[in-house]
């Protein structure tokens, strides 16, 4: 099942339980991937958009001077692939990045971003590629 069918499929289970935090925030998003001309998301068009969407409540809040996280950001996380951590990441760098290949570091970030997909945050690769 695809993450977009997921999500209109919980929408009912939200509506039938009487949900009303789940209920809208799954409308906010199934709304946003109405917005594009596509009729069916692949996973990592629909992760790109929950992103998107937490993103834009956080600095939302950051505005209001709220610190907080609110039940529509972590209604929305919880559609989100398990992150990859920061060992994970380091360890494949490890064994499968050969650094001489790169005039520097930075270049071999597009290889490791396309091996984790959307499990790994750009920010934390760039940290870690620092790091080493």
């Amino acid at each position: 099942m695809t993450l977009q069918k997921k999500i209109k499929t919980d929408l009912s289970a939200a509506i039938k339980a009487k949900d009303e935090n789940k209920k809208a925030a799954l409308r906010v998003i199934l709304g946003e991937f109405g917005r594009l001309d596509k009729k069916e998301l692949s996973d990592d068009e629909a992760v790109k958009i929950l992103k998107k969407l937490i993103k834009s409540e956080k600095e939302v809040l950051e505005q209001k001077g709220d610190t907080g996280n609110s039940a529509f950001i972590e209604i929305v996380e919880s559609y989100l692939p398990k992150m990859a951590s920061d060992e994970e990441i380091s360890a494949w760098i490890r064994q499968n990045i050969d650094f001489s290949q790169y005039k520097n570091k930075m270049q071999a970030m597009g290889v490791i971003m396309k091996h984790f997909g959307a499990t790994a945050d750009g920010n934390v690769v760039k940290d870690i590629l620092q790091r080493m």
